[in-house]
């Protein structure tokens, strides 16, 4: 009896210590590695990471944590309500084009197994798994092939939202996927975006190489910074085109104005508010903008023949008689994808090279442009 006293008492002690161990690896001091996005958040502990992402589409009112951990880790109780996610994960679905290019930077595409209209992937190497047969097509982003999800049982699918409408997410999670948001889109600086490369990292257990691949790009990034505002010219410059009667460019404070003022370039509508876009008339940016030195992204215009045929009274414009208009529709992928729309928001050093070089090619003499192309 005594020795089966015993037995208890060391079989009680043992789970208290278990309970004690897990309490204590949470309460271990860890901080947020992630310092440009404000987006996500990454805590580090002993064996498993806790992953928030707070902005996974605009005006979200939820907060949404997971809880990423190795094999064979007990995760505490104060964290069993998150969706857990053993990693490194072998198997992953992702919604966006802009995901790819953190697979491939990370060296993991070939995990990749089913995306939502294949034919917009541009990248030549996830092409190349599509051709071969390696990941399968899952139809519309608004309404995922549930069917084909099950059969090909991903880890875990990394879904995004543009308004909050999250159906096929909830319907497949009563179906025992596991979904973890990303909201990289939603951020608002170009490092902010280009940060969510350790989103992917914490993953696949990769943390350090998605550090250092994000470290890489910051540095070059800060150094043609550096090189822009050494700049003795601030050359001006309009944006956007015509869609059905109305001129869409840029609002003060989104992405694309933002690297027009790290560039060193004076955006007309710079003191615009929002992120989104303006909406103006074709007169009312010929006012303002005629004698601009710069148009830079005239939609899906490809030559300068083909603006003045769509309208003679584009002439007008200072920047399309000296032919200082520039594209990055022009450079596509095999199936007709924009290169730009799928890599520009993880490679912004290359994206505001490109700008400096357009407006300062003095400061980057022997740069080539890499998205960007001059029409003819």
């Amino acid at each position: 009896m005594r020795h089966y006293f015993l037995l208890v008492v060391l079989f009680l002690g043992f789970i208290q210590c278990k309970e004690s161990e897990s309490t204590a690896n949470l309460n271990t001091s860890a901080q947020n590695s992630i310092q440009h996005a404000e987006g996500f958040s990454i805590e580090k502990y002993d064996g498993f990471s806790v992953v928030k992402v707070s902005n996974a589409y605009p005006e979200a009112k939820n907060d949404y944590t997971y809880i990423l951990h190795k094999k064979g880790v007990q995760i505490p109780d104060s964290l069993q309500q998150f969706t857990s996610i053993e990693v490194p994960i072998k198997k992953v679905i992702v919604t966006s084009t802009t995901h790819i290019p953190a697979l491939e930077s990370l060296g993991v595409e070939n995990t990749l197994i089913g995306f939502p209209t294949t034919q917009y992937i541009s990248s030549e190497k996830t092409r190349a798994l599509i051709d071969a047969g390696k990941v399968r097509d899952l139809g519309s982003n608004q309404g995922l092939n549930t069917e084909v999800i099950l059969d090909i049982q991903p880890d875990v699918i990394v879904g995004f939202s543009v308004d909050g409408d999250l159906k096929t997410y909830k319907s497949l999670e009563k179906n025992g996927q596991k979904i973890i948001f990303n909201g990289d889109w939603t951020e608002k600086t170009p490092l902010g975006k280009a940060e969510w490369i350790k989103f992917f990292g914490a993953l696949y257990d990769l943390d350090e190489k998605a550090t250092e691949i994000f470290n890489s790009i910051e540095k070059e990034y800060n150094s043609v910074l550096t090189l822009a505002k050494n700049a003795k010219k601030q050359p001006t410059i309009f944006a956007g085109a015509i869609y059905e009667d109305q001129w869409f460019l840029p609002q003060g404070d989104s992405w694309a104005a933002y690297f027009l003022k790290e560039a060193n370039g004076n955006y007309l509508w710079k003191d615009s508010k929002g992120t989104g876009s303006l909406a103006l008339s074709f007169e009312s940016v010929l006012d303002k903008a005629k004698d601009a030195d710069f148009w830079i992204g005239p939609g899906q215009f490809g030559s300068i023949q083909q603006i003045l045929d769509n309208n003679p009274n584009y002439i007008h414009f200072k920047a399309v008689a000296n032919k200082n208009v520039y594209s990055f529709s022009t450079k596509k992928g095999k199936t007709g994808g924009v290169i730009y729309y799928e890599l520009a928001q993880n490679r912004p050093d290359l994206v505001l090279k490109d700008i400096v070089k357009i407006l300062h090619p003095e400061v980057l003499p022997d740069y080539e442009l890499f998205f960007f192309e001059k029409l003819k």
